[in-house]
């Protein structure tokens, strides 16, 4: 008994225990953490050190260190992966951010050039064949060395710097040749000889020589001996230009290659490398130190997309600089197709800097009095050219320079540039370039005033005939109101008739006939066909206009689907009679076939229609002999075939039999229609 009582008391007085202090002595260690470093989320890096062992102990610190980073672990971090997902959506939203930002760019350039711009290409051809010379050209080439120092390896530096300066010696006037009387396909020949050489020096790295040889080039934009070759000579030195354009901007583009990566394609100057920068900026000091106007313009208008490796304000602070350059041309005719060429490489690089476009042309009709100074006269008296015809040689530029302007601007700006065209005195040249350039509905909805601008130009400058041209050209393609329709026609129908040159006349008639067929009724179209025949008769000036003779009666039939009208049009056939060249006759009667099974829907026994056709397709197989080629006897025989298809007497068999006998004696050396005829009789 007094055994258990004093076993009680000593369960009854116990230890006491603090477990505030426990709980305080289990918990982990607090170590101070800046602000900036710390994130709930972060994950937490784990750097393994290694070292070198150089004794038990420093080997032993050095592993219990390792195996204690290695023993943390972030179980929020460990679940997702490492990935954090608020990170996750901040960088998607800074890719979708970005990707907008591109797409929105380029989307904007879209807008400013789109597939309905026309672009400078297209004009190539057209200028080469249009301005042409007999007369003799001459051209200066550049005789540069053409060594290639083969070096050793350890003064490989030194020989390519000294190959540099003996190719800046040839940069003297002895390094030149002057090739005189050049026809001008041996004139085209040098010039593509040049731009050959022009690559072949960039390939094997001797840029001072190909850079001497686009000097040279653009030296010959300053020479005007042959002017009437001067747009052709235009359209072939920019072509050399274009070229080294291109072989710098791809140079430095190359340079910009980091870690094999290429620039992303909207890039801005902070993704380029200072050895680019570099580069790029070298280029622009050479062209800097070109001593003549001309030339130094030409260059640095033709590297000016190299601005975008230096400066986001480079193209748009150079654009109003270069404008300012051609100010110091003096040659009207030189300077009109300098700032041609600036407003075709702003259409380039920069298409949403409309202002310097607009600012280019205002600069211009400044100018405009010099085409007609004391000067430019003499200059014409010595090359034995009439003024009309020099007028014409500004019309690619002006017209090029009108239509970047005109290119999707409103309606008040294109009023703005045809109000200051119409205050220039012997503004013939401006209105027929405003035709050309700005939009047919712009045209045609003011097609009264222009007709009376038209009017009040001066005859002896540029000819009138070629402004009604280009007047029914934008008719052509859209409407003049309704009211005005048949005076436009009279009035400019007055002018036309009275063309004395069967060349001048049939340019103009060939648009107006569209006109006259979109519009009015077989009456007016006869009328028109008979001027036509009086015009192009005497002393067979035919001969000479079967282009557009053909195409005139394409149009007329392209607007006259029912035939029995066409062939009631009185005049249509006589008109037929002028293409007296076999192959071109045959040409025009399978194009009158061709319309007559595409849009004759019903059977037919009228008898005009039945004449006529029969004329036409005994036409076609009259020209088949021995020498002709299967494949257009096939085309031949399908066509009357089809004829023969649509015709039908109902239930007179006897007038139906009669035809059939007829086209088998008409149409016997051709196979397939025979066998036609044989199928359905």
């Amino acid at each position: 008994m007094t055994l258990k009582l004093k076993m009680a008391a000593v369960q009854w007085h116990s230890r006491e225990r603090n477990y505030s202090e426990e709980l305080d002595s289990c918990r982990p260690e607090r170590i101070p953490v800046e602000y900036g470093d710390y994130h709930p989320l972060k994950t937490i890096t784990v750097t393994e050190s290694k070292s070198k062992k150089l004794g038990r102990k420093e080997s032993t610190s050095s592993s219990s260190s390792s195996c204690s980073s290695n023993s943390v672990a972030d179980p929020l971090s460990s679940v997702l992966d490492g990935t954090d997902p608020l990170s996750m959506f901040a960088a998607t939203a800074e890719s979708v951010a970005a990707t907008t930002d591109i797409n929105r760019k380029k989307r904007d350039k879209e807008d400013y050039i789109g597939s309905d711009f026309e672009p400078w290409s297209s004009k190539r051809g057209e200028i080469l064949a249009r301005y042409t010379t007999t007369e003799k050209l001459s051209i200066n080439l550049f005789m540069g060395s053409d060594r290639v120092g083969k070096t050793s390896t350890g003064s490989a530096v030194s020989e390519k710097v000294r190959t540099r300066l003996e190719e800046l010696d040839d940069l003297e006037e002895g390094s030149q040749k002057e090739l005189l009387n050049l026809t001008q396909q041996d004139y085209i020949s040098r010039i593509e000889e040049l731009n050959q050489s022009l690559k072949d020096a960039w390939a094997s790295d001797q840029k001072v020589k190909a850079l001497k040889i686009v000097i040279q080039c653009s030296k010959l934009l300053s020479d005007t001996t042959v002017i009437k070759f001067y747009p052709s000579k235009f359209v072939l030195i920019t072509d050399i230009l274009d070229t080294f354009g291109k072989l710098v901007y791809e140079r430095i583009l190359s340079m910009c290659m980091d870690n094999r990566t290429a620039l992303p394609a909207h890039f801005t100057p902070d993704d380029v490398n200072d050895t680019a920068k570099e580069t790029c900026l070298n280029w622009f000091f050479k062209i800097a130190s070109i001593r003549e106007l001309v030339p130094r313009f030409y260059v640095e208008a033709a590297i000016l997309k190299c601005n975008k490796f230096l400066s986001r304000t480079g193209i748009p602070e150079s654009l109003p600089r270069l404008t300012s350059m051609i100010k110091g041309i003096g040659d009207p005719l030189v300077s009109v197709y300098a700032r041609a060429y600036l407003c075709r490489v702003g259409m380039e690089v920069a298409p949403h800097i409309k202002e310097n476009l607009n600012q280019n042309f205002f600069d211009f009709l400044l100018t405009f009095k010099q085409i007609y100074s004391d000067t430019v006269q003499n200059q014409l008296a010595v090359q034995a050219v009439e003024i009309p015809i020099y007028l014409t040689l500004y019309s690619p530029a002006i017209d090029w320079m009108l239509r970047c302007i005109a290119y999707r601007a409103p309606d008040s700006l294109l009023t703005e540039m045809m109000g200051r065209c119409k205050k220039l005195g012997n503004n013939a040249l401006l209105l027929n370039s405003v035709m050309s350039a700005f939009r047919a509905e712009f045209i045609a909805a003011r097609s009264m005033d222009f007709i009376g601008m038209i009017k009040e130009c001066d005859e002896a400058g540029f000819p009138k005939h070629l402004l009604f041209r280009s007047l029914g050209l934008n008719l052509a393609l859209a409407d003049p109101p309704e009211n005005d329709r048949l005076q436009i026609l009279n009035e400019a129908w007055k002018v036309i008739t009275k063309l004395k040159i069967p060349q001048d006349y049939i340019n103009c008639a060939e648009v107006w006939v569209e006109y006259t067929c979109r519009h009015f009724t077989k009456r007016e179209v006869n009328t028109i066909l008979a001027d036509v025949i009086k015009h192009m008769t005497p002393d067979r000036a035919f001969e000479e206009a079967y282009p557009q003779l053909q195409s005139i009666i394409t149009k007329v039939i392209a607007h006259f689907h029912d035939f029995s009208v066409l062939f009631s049009v009185e005049k249509f056939l006589p008109f037929m009679d002028m293409f007296q060249k076999e192959s071109i006759r045959v040409e025009v009667c399978k194009c009158i076939m061709e319309a007559f099974i595409k849009h004759q829907q019903e059977v037919t026994k009228d008898p005009v229609i039945l004449n006529a056709l029969l004329h036409v397709c005994k036409t076609m197989h009259d020209s088949v002999n021995a020498l002709t080629l299967e494949d257009e006897k096939r085309t031949l025989a399908h066509l009357i075939n089809g004829f023969i298809r649509m015709v039908s007497f109902g239930r007179d068999f006897e007038q139906q039999l009669s035809f059939y006998v007829e086209a088998r004696a008409l149409f016997c050396n051709l196979e397939p229609v025979l066998v036609q005829l044989i199928h359905i009789t």
